[in-house]
């Protein structure tokens, strides 16, 4: 699952998970469109807010997953 689907799948706008945060908006957007450098610390905050596993969140550029898609 992506970081954009997890958010959006626990109920929140990517304005919301920035005040959670103390991030930008535009920060969390960011990183759903290119997650492949997110700090591990970050990435396993939107875990625990999303209550999703952070082993099971694709960590990557969303082109590729959108291709990974479409090649399965």
């Amino acid at each position: 699952m992506s970081l954009k689907a997890a958010r959006v799948n626990a109920g929140y706008s990517a304005k919301e998970v920035g005040e959670i945060i103390g991030k930008n908006y535009q920060t969390i957007l960011k990183y759903e469109q290119d997650s492949s450098n997110i700090p591990l610390d970050l990435g396993k905050q939107l875990s625990k807010i999303y209550e999703y596993p952070f082993n099971y969140i694709f960590l990557g550029k969303k082109i590729v997953l959108k291709q990974y898609k479409e090649i399965s």
